[in-house]
């Protein structure tokens, strides 16, 4: 049964009102109001409904996916496994729900309209039922020629989808739904009935349905009035990725692991910065071999993105040189997110395409050139840097003047070393060069102390400038500190990574590649700048460590960061989803629309076998009347419903008085067409002698 004129018109209206979408609902209402008016119609076959509808079905899944994996609220596929992932993977569902729902007159649209504008104004049953399809290919019989309307379940879906919107308290929706229900059921109402009774049992579930709401309404406002974020206190870990404390030995544990941590891609090939800096540190305790940030200088602050939510400016100059780099934080705040440090090159002045809706949640610095940052377990970024001023702050120059603080009981080991350089030069830059040519003459690289080298109570650093003169960068880097201290040059202790290794155009980094290095304060440019002694044998050493099977460790770490990305929303995966839906839609829309169009003709070996072909109603006696008026300048254009053509032939002066046994032929000619119990002996015997008839009254005249 049909919908009453204009009832989906006004229905797709109300549900664009509702929706935010008025343009849209009232463009695809007049569509399906223009078929009272326009009388062109097409003759589709049951295969085409079915292939419309697995179109629609295919556009609800692939839409589905596609909102779940990218929506912003819940973090699409990264919310799943980022954070609380239950609550997110909640509110990606949810998200993906509502927009679904709300978008189902859109996404079945094609359907109705193939309905509507279609010579039998119903579609088989088996369109809109997968089993139904099924068990029609297996052979049952008895679903052949079931047909149903659908233009009622059309509105139906459209009443629904409207309710799909932000609760904002007012009673629009259900008044504006009620009217479109009167509308639809006055026309199906029970004539046994009078209009007085219909009214009030109307009336009556009208007004159960808004206590029903107002009922809702209310239980929703107590709901809301639960606090229940203190929930959030028993879940989560809270671990400081500040990293506020270093150790002798942290960095050796690492090195013979050849895991992956960081790529790089620089913007000129080859133009790569040397390290890139974590963290630095300034004031050192012997007896438990600890680094420390020290006081307020390890007081982060926060740093806010530019307009454009991409850029975060930590030195307000433009350098020329910029890499790309990918690094993991490994910490978690107290929220539950991922945090940690980010690896930077020295004289990093800022950080682009870090868009903060996707990747960042904070961004926090320190004096002592730390970057915390808190979002994404995986970061992608670009970092500008130069050999300028750092986010570092000047040497210390109160009481306590950390900068330049030696360990007492370190004091005899350095002044000995310091004996045995024979410095005499009082210019900063040539006891550098004193310092860097002792440590690559005296010293070797190892990874581990070895315990005849640890045999003297003497201090860890002691031991290795008097006594033992090989470790790794650690006791590089802490001997020099404390060396060039002793010289009266401020130095800081600094850990992060060295860059040396080439992967296709970029670079890789490694846990063993983690290394320790020195900070020499320069006076003349007022700069830190970086200060290595460690031999520059030791990447050889690491290298030897590798084994051969690391290229099997690589390609698994190339597949967990491309994994990765996917799972935190690095990876353009909008793009990719588009990039994959849309040929298969772009070929699925060209088999609907024109694989019966695009049928080669048929070739004369094959032309009997075609012929054989038998389809319901092919030796229809109609066959002959239409050959008849198409001879006689009335031909009937391909595509053109019979009817249409039969309404266009019945113009003509000469067949008015043919009227009526040309439209009952037609009839008949339907049934035996289309009807899947078409005509009984007697049917076509009439059908036979009725076109016989009027075929002799067409010879007549």
């Amino acid at each position: 049964m049909k919908t009453p004129p204009c009832l989906l018109f006004a229905t797709l209206l109300f549900w664009g009102w509702q929706s935010g979408m008025l343009l849209v609902g009232a463009l695809a209402g007049l569509v399906l109001e223009a078929a009272w008016v326009f009388k062109w119609r097409w003759d589709l076959e049951d295969v085409d409904f079915n292939r419309i509808w697995s179109f629609c079905f295919l556009v609800l899944v692939a839409l589905s996916g596609y909102i779940f994996s990218t929506n912003d609220e819940g973090g699409g596929l990264s919310g799943m496994v980022h954070g609380r992932t239950v609550h997110n993977a909640t509110i990606s569902s949810t998200v993906t729900y509502t927009t679904v729902m709300r978008s189902l007159p859109l996404i079945f649209f094609p359907f109705i309209v193939a309905q509507i504008y279609n010579v039998r104004s119903s579609v088989p049953l088996t369109a809109v039922s997968l089993v139904l399809r099924w068990r029609r290919r297996r052979g049952e019989r008895s679903l052949a020629g079931h047909y149903l309307d659908v233009s009622y379940p059309y509105f139906i879906v459209c009443v629904f989808a409207a309710g799909i919107h932000p609760n904002q308290a007012t009673h629009t929706y259900f008044w504006g739904q009620c009217v479109l229900i009167l509308w639809a059921l006055w026309m199906l109402r029970a004539r046994r009935f009078g209009l007085k009774h219909w009214a009030i049992a109307f009336a009556a579930v009208v007004a159960l349905g808004f206590l029903g709401q107002f009922g809702i309404s209310q239980a929703e406002r107590m709901v809301q009035n639960f606090n229940a974020q203190w929930m959030a206190r028993l879940f989560g870990p809270k671990t400081d990725a500040a990293q506020s404390v270093t150790a002798i030995g942290q960095i050796g544990r690492l090195k013979l692991s050849p895991r992956i941590v960081i790529r790089l891609e620089p913007r000129k090939v080859g133009v790569v910065p040397g390290y890139l800096r974590e963290a630095s540190y300034r004031t050192y305790s012997s007896r438990n071999q600890t680094w420390f940030a020290g006081g307020s200088l390890n007081d982060f602050s926060s740093v806010h993105q530019e307009p454009d939510n991409i850029t975060w400016v930590l030195l307000p100059r433009a350098d020329a040189d910029a890499v790309s780099i990918a690094c993991y934080l490994n910490g978690r705040s107290q929220d539950g997110d991922h945090e940690g440090v980010l690896p930077l090159p020295t004289g990093c002045s800022r950080l682009e395409n870090l868009p903060a809706e996707t990747s960042v949640i904070a961004l926090q610095t320190n004096k002592m050139g730390t970057v915390l940052a808190t979002g994404s377990g995986l970061m992608i970024f670009d970092a500008r840097y130069g050999r300028s001023a750092t986010i570092d702050s000047p040497p210390d120059i109160t009481s306590t003047n950390n900068d330049l603080t030696v360990i007492t009981n370190e004091i005899p080991a350095l002044n000995q070393v310091i004996a045995e350089m024979n410095l005499t030069a009082t210019n900063d830059a040539e006891n550098l060069f004193a310092v860097e040519r002792f440590f690559a003459s005296k010293f070797s690289y190892s990874t581990w102390q070895g315990p005849a080298k640890r045999a003297t109570n003497a201090s860890p650093v002691t031991r290795f400038l008097l006594n033992s003169r090989s470790g790794h960068c650690e006791y590089f880097a802490t001997a020099t500190v404390l060396l060039l201290r002793q010289l009266g040059i401020p130095a800081r202790y600094a850990v992060g990574y060295s860059v040396h290794e080439t992967s296709g155009s970029g670079y890789v980094v490694r846990e063993r590649d983690a290394h320790a290095w020195c900070l020499a304060w320069n006076r003349a440019t007022r700069t830190w700048d970086d200060f290595d002694t460690t031999p520059g044998s030791w990447m050889a050493i690491e290298g030897r460590q590798s084994a051969f099977a690391d290229w099997l460790s690589d390609a698994r770490s190339w597949i967990g960061f491309q994994i990765a990305k996917l799972r935190w929303r690095q990876a353009h995966l909008r793009q990719y989803i588009l990039w994959t839906l849309s040929p298969v839609l772009a070929v699925l829309v060209y088999y609907i629309i024109f694989q019966r169009r695009t049928k080669a003709r048929p070739s004369k070996s094959n032309a009997a076998m075609e012929a054989a072909v038998i389809w319901p109603g092919h030796d229809s006696a109609f066959y002959r009347l239409e050959k008849r008026l198409a001879a006689g300048e009335l031909p009937r254009p391909p595509g053109e419903p019979l009817a249409d053509w039969l309404e266009r032939a019945l113009a003509e002066p000469a067949l008015a008085s043919l009227r009526r046994p040309l439209q009952e032929l037609l009839q008949l000619h339907y049934r035996y067409r289309f009807d899947p119990n078409g005509l009984n002996d007697r049917e076509q015997e009439i059908l036979v002698q009725k076109v016989d008839g009027v075929l002799a009254t067409l010879s007549q005249k």
